[in-house]
């Protein structure tokens, strides 16, 4: 797992540490990529709480388990909360949080699939699939899908992939964005489905 004190922007006010252990106990031990891109994805949805939403997919309170500690689960909804303005300001932006970019290239392509997928599992909670897309959103959703796929074993060092990365990762950002933007024109009913 990428240590989550290495990310750089977005996440500047956020106690990277403290964020570390809250994603250490969760059983789905998500990449602080990953947990962001899940975040993100849930603010797709038509949610009362998409934070709250979000913290219970990282923190269940499962009877049978230990309960998650509240001050773990008050980090995440003080972390959920600031990247909540960043995707829902006026300015319709966020970045994806990375690496530093003197990380080796693998550890931040790893970034961008476990974003990617992150963002994907958010949806499937949702409810939301590609068919409830059109047009360029539609299409986005594909994309993310195939990035899925994408072999870390083989990624290289090297100018050409340094300038892809950069490429995906803005592609990416702008993707996320169109589905934000098509999922608020899903009816009610099936974005409160999930």
């Amino acid at each position: 797992m990428t240590d989550a004190r290495c990310i750089e922007e977005p996440l500047t006010d956020i106690d990277h540490g403290q964020l570390a252990s809250c994603l250490d106990a969760s059983p789905l031990n998500p990449t602080l990529a990953e947990a962001h891109g899940m975040l993100c994805g849930v603010l797709c949805g038509d949610v009362a709480d998409p934070v709250g939403l979000w913290i219970e997919q990282l923190l269940p309170s499962a009877e049978e388990a230990e309960s998650p500690d509240p001050e773990d689960r008050a980090a995440l909804r003080d972390v959920g909360e600031t990247i909540e303005k960043q995707v829902r300001g006026p300015d319709l932006t966020f970045d994806l949080p990375m690496p530093q970019e003197r990380a080796p290239l693998v550890e931040r392509v790893t970034a961008v699939y476990d974003w990617v997928r992150g963002f994907l599992y958010a949806m499937g909670v949702l409810g939301i699939s590609e068919r409830d897309l059109g047009g360029e959103a539609q299409e986005a959703y594909r994309d993310f899908a195939e990035l899925t796929k994408m072999d870390l074993e083989s990624i290289e060092d090297g100018e050409e992939n340094e300038q892809a990365l950069m490429e995906i990762t803005e592609f990416v950002r702008v993707a996320a964005m169109t589905i934000y933007e098509a999922c608020a024109k899903i009816p009610k009913r099936k974005k409160t489905d999930a």
